[in-house]
């Protein structure tokens, strides 16, 4: 019966679909950190606070990259490039979510609209984030290979996230409100498009790694179909709402260091 464990065990345990999930993680964790970097140097004056709390968040998204690529070296494995079609961060971006990577490569500070469009968007990314490691550990926490890998990883998003929560409230109350919902909702929006989009391709990659029958990969495709079909209808809106977290200032302290892997 298919399961996520099930399926997340079955790429685990073949190399070169493992492989390509490292490789596919690697990538994206390494471009979030290069853009939070680039953000807490480009902060304006008026905001020159949280540029410790951007730069921790950057900090995190590369360690997260040198933990999935230290996965691979473990197991012998190198990198593999990662196919267009799966590059969710760059997707994200070439439609126009978030902050434009020319904007960031240049040398002009930003400005507090663009720092509210930055929260906003990580706001709706990190949910996903969240969930998605949130799933792993609850399968795989106590795993001899993955398991501290996953259980940082996932505590990680987890501050992301409450940090997004925090900083948008605070944003609002200073009366960007109107704003940042609207920002909210059009990532949200186009989040889940390219979610559904990126999950079929990495489903069609894994596929082919793996010699799926057409039956499996048809029953795998409704369901990704089935998971954007609940969120186009509401289930996005659970990453456009705000609350007080919990975890407040979860982004305060020095980034924890990555674990060894033997």
């Amino acid at each position: 019966m298919l399961s996520a464990k099930s399926l997340f065990q079955e790429i685990l345990d073949n190399d070169e679909s493992f492989r390509l999930f490292c490789s596919i993680a690697a990538s994206g964790e390494s471009q979030g950190g290069w853009e939070n970097g680039r953000i807490a140097v480009l902060v304006p004056p008026t905001e020159r606070d949280l540029a410790p709390k951007i730069s921790r968040h950057g900090a995190d998204e590369d360690k997260h990259g040198r933990i999935f690529n230290a996965l691979l070296k473990k197991r012998g494995l190198r990198p593999v490039p990662v196919p267009a079609d799966t590059d969710y961060t760059m997707l994200l971006e070439r439609h126009g979510i978030g902050l434009a990577h020319e904007k960031l490569k240049a040398e002009t500070p930003l400005t507090v609209q663009d720092i509210v469009t930055y929260l906003a968007h990580s706001r709706v990314t990190e949910q996903r984030a969240s969930e998605q490691m949130d799933l792993l550990r609850r399968h795989f926490a106590d795993h001899p290979d993955l398991g501290r890998a996953v259980r940082m990883i996932s505590n990680d998003e987890d501050n992301h996230l409450a940090y997004c929560h925090e900083e948008l409230l605070r944003f609002a109350h200073a009366g960007h409100g109107h704003a940042i919902q609207r920002t909210l909702r059009d990532c949200a929006l186009a989040e889940i498009r390219i979610y559904r989009d990126v999950s079929l391709a990495v489903m069609a990659h894994m596929g082919r790694v793996l010699g799926w029958p057409r039956a499996k990969s048809a029953v795998l495709t409704a369901g990704i179909h089935a998971v954007y079909a609940y969120e186009r209808l509401g289930g996005w809106r659970r990453m456009v709402s705000l609350r007080m977290p919990e975890r407040r200032d979860a982004l305060g302290g020095p980034a924890t260091a990555a674990p060894e892997f033997a």
